[in-house]
């Protein structure tokens, strides 16, 4: 197969002129079954010399060709039998793509990963055993540029095991008896290293622990002192300061390679307590004794390094959201535990004071999205998926836990509350996140009776007057923090008419999409608990049903 031609084809399949492209891709079409083919482009795409958009376009090529006819396939009875590589052109791949991975510049690495994914999903261990020295020959030479290619490709292997159950992962694990400590060493090594390069490589081999036990630990491969190290490595990572990055804009710092590893050490000792580490909570019976020796040898000195780092956040120096949701995740599930509780106990107030309020309140960044575009607004307060890129979710769960499960913190966190809604100088920010708070605890307040007799007081006093507030956002929380008190017995039924008529206004005549979505959440939830709810809108009816159609429209939701 002629290099240089299909190099030239490749050029012309990212030529501007259309006929061009066009007859490339159907010149390449026509030839790309001949045995030999498939070889080549991953040797054009191994050359350094050429343009990276004709690396890009051989890269990707070669994706799509190993994603689609990898593996033989059987034809249907009247149909042509489909393409599948032949097994000459496999080997030949698999004997190089290792190679090619080490090579490659990143913007490439990221389509060979790809391949070499589906390669291992196929051939794996039976065709392909060889990955496993070829990963083990790169992590043993001391050239530091072959190590990240070989992380690469362990990553791959490991995340095409990361969801079988534990009798579907012999292989992997026979392959990690190997593996596992080399990565340990080399991430040794790294750690004395403070350089961009060096946070990489420390990201990439945490992202494989990671994936190796976040969903099944392999006590036989990871025994207790094997884990220990792993979470020795990761402590001292949470706990070791972070370079100077005042330069760098606040929402370009969660990208900065040092945080991107503490966030990955994070993940991996939040996933080892919430999984396994937890008595009573593991996912297996097969971890209550491993459960029963993590708490009292690892929670005090984690908790030292998580209060540490919220200490930080106290103070005003910057934590990455994402370090931030695993920590305040951490605590969620340490103060259940006795052992854990008595370390957290001290310092619960001042992070209820200090962490939990600030981030549950309205900030900066809500209000220039808000006032910019209410449409990604809603959807970043409403899109589950993007509960775990900001810290407000994990504190909600942390609030309500503590307040619901340890005696004494509900009437402090009450006692910050109502300081900060009586206060005659409370701004919106702060009063948004006193009345998050309250929301976020309705149904811990509704089952306690000292609070549930006061909390229809507590509303008229301090929610209703909100919903004249020219602050939009402070009128969409109105909404927001009533429909979590949905299931109140109320004794005055004129707070019922009055909260049905706030949020009807709201639906019909606010002029802001936000405040509007919440009112309608809110009728919605009072209609489906409060049987005498319906009363107060049966004379609206046909205007509030063409709102809510007019909001599905807009929203798409």
């Amino acid at each position: 197969m002629d290099a240089q031609k299909l190099t030239e084809l490749l050029r012309a399949t990212i030529e501007p002129n259309p006929e061009q492209r066009k007859a490339a891709e159907d010149q390449l079409a026509q030839i790309h079954k001949i045995i030999g083919f498939v070889p080549t482009i991953l040797q054009i795409v191994m050359q350094n010399n050429l343009d990276q958009p004709v690396l890009q376009a051989g890269a990707i090529y070669l994706k799509n060709l190993i994603t689609n006819s990898w593996s033989d396939h059987e034809s249907k009875a009247g149909e042509p039998i489909p393409f599948s590589i032949h097994e000459q052109d496999r080997a030949m791949i698999r004997g190089s793509i290792v190679d090619a991975i080490v090579h490659a510049p990143d913007i490439i690495k990221v389509q060979l990963a790809v391949c070499v994914n589906h390669i291992i999903r196929n051939d794996f261990p039976g065709r392909w055993p060889q990955v496993v020295d070829n990963i083990s020959i790169y992590l043993q030479n001391p050239d530091v540029n072959g190590w990240n290619g070989a992380l690469v490709t362990m990553y791959q292997l490991v995340k095409t095991y990361e969801y079988k159950r534990s009798e579907e992962r012999i292989p992997l694990n026979e392959a990690m008896n190997l593996l596992l400590p080399m990565i340990y060493q080399l991430m040794v090594n790294l750690m004395n290293d403070q350089s961009e390069q060096s946070m990489l490589l420390q990201k990439q081999i945490l992202k494989i622990y990671y994936a190796l036990t976040q969903y099944t630990l392999p006590l036989d491969l990871i025994t207790k002192e094997i884990f220990s190290q792993w979470m020795e490595i990761c402590r001292q990572i949470a706990e070791r300061p972070i370079p100077d990055c005042s330069h760098i804009d606040d929402e370009e710092k969660p990208e900065f390679p040092w945080w991107k590893v503490k966030k990955w050490a994070l993940h991996i000792i939040v996933r080892m307590f919430e999984r396994y580490g937890s008595p009573r909570n593991v996912v297996s019976e097969k971890y209550q004794k491993f459960a029963e020796w993590y708490l009292p040898t690892f929670t005090s000195g984690i908790l030292d390094v998580l209060l540490k780092i919220l200490d930080q956040y106290r103070n005003h120096i910057y934590v990455s959201p994402r370090v931030l949701t695993d920590i305040l995740s951490y605590l969620k599930n340490a103060v259940s535990h006795a052992y854990s509780w008595k370390l957290i106990k001290p310092h619960m107030v001042a992070i209820v004071q200090d962490v939990l309020f600030p981030i549950m309140s309205f900030t900066d960044a809500d209000q220039e999205l808000w006032e910019t575009d209410p449409h990604e607004y809603l959807r970043l307060k409403f899109d589950i998926f993007e509960d775990y890129a900001t810290p407000v979710p994990a504190a909600q769960s942390l609030l309500h836990t503590v307040c619901k499960k340890r005696k004494g913190i509900l009437p402090k966190a009450m006692n910050i509350i109502m300081q900060i809604i009586t206060s005659p100088n409370a701004d919106n920010k702060q009063k948004d996140g006193a009345l998050h708070m309250i929301g976020t605890l309705a149904d811990v307040l509704l089952k306690k009776r000292i609070y549930r007799d006061q909390v229809e007081t507590m509303l008229t006093t301090y929610v209703f007057p909100e919903f004249q507030n020219p602050a939009g956002h402070m009128r969409a929380r109105a909404c927001w923090v009533l429909h979590y008190f949905c299931e109140i017995q109320l004794k005055n039924p004129q707070v019922l008419a009055e909260i049905m008529r706030l949020n009807i206004h709201a639906l019909l005549n606010d002029k802001e999409l936000p405040v509007k979505v919440e009112a309608a959440i809110g009728l919605q939830m009072f209609l489906s608990t409060n049987d005498d709810a319906a009363q107060y809108v049966e004379s609206q009816i046909k205007e509030i049903t063409k709102e809510l159609l007019t909001i599905i429209r807009e929203t798409e939701n």
